[in-house]
């Protein structure tokens, strides 16, 4: 059916690119050129295309080769959980489940009331301790100077006491030497006053001679009885000098034993310091049990907790854990054949460095 059955009818017709005259020519000469030609260019642009899909195959396949795939793997973490060092009452907890907090952060409190009052106490036995410690310092060259002045005094007292035994046995003696020549006189007095009483009985002394001796008789019996008194106190002087010595010997032995005073002395002062540092190591205890009453995140991380207000906890008692979100790996399981073909792949891709362990763990 011709256009002109159908009036006002579009008829489509494909127009073609001009042609150069020597395509014309050849197209004159040779009615078939222009399908020959299209079917060139098509298997050119196919041969060239499958060239690329082959060549990314290998590409593909070289780069996939590198890696092995399995089901068998996780995510792991390290976890740090975080325990209580001391016994007591939680009084705050400050963070939540799955909350992330930062290294230091307080995320327990524990009522520290007791533990404020243990190291009021123990703060005042060690002021205590050190007041007692100076004390025997002080008395310790105190002690030592005095057992020094009572030892040299000691021995002085033993010598005077000596020295005086030593007097009074001298007195005694010129005592009873008194005592003998008085004796002696008083029997020559007696004699002459026997004699002459004889004699005035014949009337051939007078009156006045006999009276004379006896006179002289009695004062020689006084004088005897005035020596052996003397010579009774000498011996009395000589018992009380022996006693002075007994016990002046008896202070100086105990004189003697001050340098053991001394050193006691002295053993008491190291034993105070000693106590003191007792005392002060208690002291860093309640004040170390008072800081654990704030428990802190060992590190920065997500935590999942345990505890809650108004539990009575336990040293060592776990509170919480600490995930750090910065430390965080796979572990995966291969076959030996995968890992051994990563570990050849391996190799080729770095022969200096290899190691096996190296590629086992980088699997």
């Amino acid at each position: 059916m011709s256009d002109q059955d159908h009036p006002g009818s579009v008829v489509e017709k494909r127009v073609s690119p001009p042609a150069s005259s020597k395509e014309q020519d050849a197209a004159s000469r040779h009615p078939g050129w222009w399908s020959s030609r299209f079917k060139f260019r098509r298997n050119v642009v196919l041969v060239s295309l499958a060239l690329l899909v082959v060549v990314g195959a290998v590409l593909l396949r070289r780069y996939f080769s590198s890696y092995e795939s399995t089901d068998d793997a996780q995510v792991d973490v390290h976890l740090y959980p975080v325990s209580a060092r001391t016994s007591g009452y939680v009084i705050k907890v400050n963070v939540n489940d799955n909350q992330y907090v930062q290294q230091g952060t307080v995320l327990v409190e524990i009522d520290p009331r007791d533990y404020e009052v243990a190291l009021a106490k123990a703060k005042a036995d060690l002021a205590n301790a050190e007041a007692t410690a100076n004390a025997l310092n002080i008395n310790v060259p105190i002690t030592s100077i005095n057992t020094a002045s009572q030892l040299t005094s000691a021995a002085s007292d033993v010598e005077n006491a000596t020295a005086g035994v030593t007097a009074a046995e001298k007195q005694l003696a010129a005592a009873h030497a008194q005592v003998e020549q008085a004796e002696a006189n008083d029997v020559r007095t007696q004699d002459d006053l026997q004699r002459y009483k004889r004699l005035v009985a014949k009337q051939n002394v007078s009156e006045q001679t006999y009276a004379q001796a006896l006179a002289a008789a009695k004062a020689s019996t006084a004088n005897v009885t005035a020596a052996r008194a003397n010579e009774a106190g000498a011996q009395q002087a000589i018992q009380q000098a022996r006693d002075r010595l007994a016990q002046a010997q008896a202070s100086h032995r105990v004189a003697q034993t001050g340098p053991q005073q001394v050193a006691s002395t002295h053993a008491r002062a190291l034993a105070a310091l000693a106590d003191v540092q007792q005392k002060r190591a208690a002291v860093e205890q309640a004040e170390l049990n008072l800081e654990y009453t704030r428990i802190v995140a060992p590190v920065s991380g997500e935590v999942n907790k345990t505890v809650v207000v108004g539990m009575n906890i336990q040293p060592g008692q776990q509170l919480l854990t600490v995930v750090p979100l910065d430390e965080v790996w796979i572990t995966s399981n291969f076959k030996e054949t995968q890992a051994q073909a990563h570990a050849d792949w391996s190799k080729s891709r770095n022969p200096r460095g290899f190691n096996r362990q190296n590629a086992a763990r980088t699997c």
